[in-house]
């Protein structure tokens, strides 16, 4: 299945990308995916997911994703509900990395270290539409110019956001340096409740996580360099279990990257599957990337959300397929260093369903 879903996704984004007789929208709007009663809205700004609506058991709608009333909100967003990150996502040890002997300095805006690309990531910029067919895709592109929050190389950036078969979310990120290697490391940040963005926490929703190994990180969520095998530990969800059931031994939360057990060598890789027992829903997920970072909204405080919401801490999750967090700086992690002339390519396909 997921295989038909990447090449029919990549089929239709050779002819987009080619971006010939194509009208650009340049002003900030929200476009809808609707197919039947599954439904997906997303901004331009930060290329942002706004909302995920579909039925429960019970053929009841809600928006699963937590995100802000308006789209002004995002502007001033330090959760990066929804955003597509970029150039780099997740940390860069100390702001700094060397490339081919030269030492490239970022925007240290975490604790020293960089966050999700800099102070203006991705999610933080006007993305062009290039088109928009309201029951198949929204495709829209960014440039990101040489020396942008002090990354090398200018580089064309592009994603669409698919409604691919029943019920099913496809997204498709690309990304081509136009002048300079350089570090890219795409993601979607989105904020998952299957019960409802405004319906408490998650903790008694069901986790398999397809990834025996982790990288385990210092104090500041900085990768050791080091692989470590989680299995019996209380990062071990290789079985279906609650994500609460051992936060006891986890006293801030789950923030860590997963290393997904590649099994075939097939295009896309079975990541992680979600269920809620309450609702009925069940989310699965692929990706073609070699990391999921897993993080159960540890730092939310009282946030103001859309429909006057508010949520707390672990009133979310995310999976964020990835490369490995800090990767410019662990000669060991799979390189995201990205030549010119090549292509940087990321899918992911949830599928959801109600039981």
């Amino acid at each position: 299945m997921a295989s038909k879903i990447f090449t029919t996704c990549f089929s239709i984004l050779i002819g987009l990308f080619l971006l010939k007789d194509v009208d650009a929208y340049n002003d900030i709007n929200v476009y809808e995916l609707v197919k039947g009663n599954f439904s997906v809205k997303i901004t331009n700004y930060g290329a942002t997911v706004l909302s995920v609506i579909l039925p429960d058991k019970n053929g009841k709608l809600d928006d699963v994703i937590l995100g802000y009333e308006t789209v002004d909100e995002y502007k001033n967003d330090s959760t990066y509900f929804g955003g597509l990150i970029g150039r780099v996502a997740n940390r860069i040890g100390h702001a700094t990395f060397k490339l081919n002997g030269v030492s490239y300095k970022l925007p240290a805006n975490d604790h020293g270290n960089t966050l999700h690309g800099g102070s203006v990531g991705f999610n933080d910029v006007v993305w062009t539409v290039d088109e928009y067919v309201r029951d198949k895709y929204l495709s829209l592109h960014y440039l990101s110019n040489d020396g942008e929050q002090g990354f090398p190389g200018a580089v064309n950036v592009y994603v669409m956001y698919m409604l691919v078969g029943t019920n099913r979310l496809a997204i498709k990120m690309v990304a081509k340096p136009l002048d300079k290697p350089t570090p890219i490391n795409l993601a979607s940040h989105t904020y998952w409740n299957l019960a409802g963005h405004n319906s408490g926490d998650i903790l008694s929703h069901k986790i398999q996580i397809f990834g025996s190994h982790i990288t385990p990180v210092d104090q500041k969520l900085i990768p050791t360099g080091k692989i470590m095998n989680i299995e019996g530990t209380p990062f071990d969800f290789l079985k279906s279990r609650t994500i609460g059931s051992r936060f006891k031994e986890i006293p801030d939360g789950y923030d860590i990257n997963y290393i997904i057990d590649y099994k075939t060598n097939k295009h896309v890789h079975k990541v992680a599957t979600v269920f809620d027992p309450a609702s009925g829903r069940k989310m699965e997920l692929w990706s073609n990337k070699p990391g999921v970072q897993f993080y159960t909204s540890n730092m939310l405080n009282t946030t103001k959300g859309k429909d006057g919401a508010t949520y707390h801490t672990y009133q979310a999750f995310c999976l964020e397929t990835q490369g490995f967090p800090d990767s410019v700086n662990h000669h060991n992690f799979p390189s995201q260093i990205v030549q010119p002339g090549e292509k940087y390519k990321h899918l992911m396909i949830y599928r959801f369903t109600s039981v």
